[in-house]
């Protein structure tokens, strides 16, 4: 059966401001009856978590049953979940696309995995991880086809039309400029912010018809584009988004905003404003 420890381990790469322990059935087959949340200096009184805080403990202990040795095997067809980022802040979410990624990577052989959500930028993050990231490969056929498949859901009058990716107006580029934005006028930038600058930069790259996000980089004006394209490889690796208080150094965090304000400049985007 589940255990608090196994929900813990999911837990840890998030912001978890309580703590909480689950009340047993008498009948131990029947595992327990419900859960209570308490802040971390008083394990007296119950609390109320936020609506955030909820999705992301249940997101986890979804995780943590999926380990459970025997269930899994009874649920083996598919697995769908949906929009496991809504109520969640920026950092959270990318955290849990990270999560996400590890479930993929670990039963997409295995299971159909669907995954649906409303928030471009968790969609891009996964999207550049299966498509582009170090472990790619594994995603792919041996004809070099994706073994996964992307689609948006558009209204169309009164109707409603699944599209894929290239046939759709799948705009996130605008999304991860606006939460580039927010980012550096509230002074809260997180080293995964760099993984989010270079997908911007990948897809200018490709709407230009070129490969390397390096040549982006000589158009706004960087003189070592060779030099900087390295360090936002650096700064854009996966594990950036399983950290919890990985905050960039002065010299880095200027050199994110000024490649913003380039590209905002050169390619006169306007952010959307929620």
């Amino acid at each position: 059966s589940i255990t608090e420890e196994d929900v813990e381990k999911k837990l840890l790469p998030y912001r978890r401001k309580y703590n909480f322990y689950f009340t047993l059935n008498e009948n131990p087959e029947k595992g327990f009856d419900s859960v209570a949340f308490f802040k971390m200096d008083d394990l007296e009184t119950p609390i109320k978590i936020s609506r955030g805080e909820e999705r992301i403990f249940v997101w986890c202990f979804f995780l943590a049953l999926l380990e459970v040795k025997g269930w899994a095997d009874t649920q083996n067809a598919h697995f769908f979940i949906d929009d496991p980022v809504s109520s969640l802040d920026d950092h959270n979410i990318f955290v849990t696309a990270y999560t996400v990624f590890d479930l993929i990577e670990r039963e997409h052989e295995n299971r159909k995995i669907i995954i649906t959500s409303h928030h471009f930028g968790f969609l891009s993050i996964l999207s550049d991880m299966l498509g582009k990231g170090e472990k790619s490969s594994k995603f792919r056929n041996r004809d070099n086809s994706k073994k996964y498949k992307e689609f948006i859901l558009e209204r169309n009058e009164d109707e409603l039309e699944l599209l894929t990716t290239k046939n759709g107006v799948f705009l996130y580029h605008l999304r991860l400029l606006q939460i580039l934005d927010n980012a550096i006028k509230s002074k809260d930038v997180y080293t995964y912010h760099f993984a989010l600058l270079r997908q911007v930069l990948e897809n200018i790259a490709s709407f230009l018809g070129v490969g390397q996000f390096s040549y982006v980089l000589e158009q706004i004006g960087i003189t070592d584009k060779d030099r900087i394209a390295f360090i936002v490889n650096a700064l854009s690796h996966l594990n950036v988004y399983y950290l919890q208080n990985d905050k960039p150094v002065p010299d880095n965090l200027d050199l994110l905003k000024d490649i913003f304000d380039r590209v905002i400049a050169k390619y006169n985007f306007i952010i959307p404003i929620d």
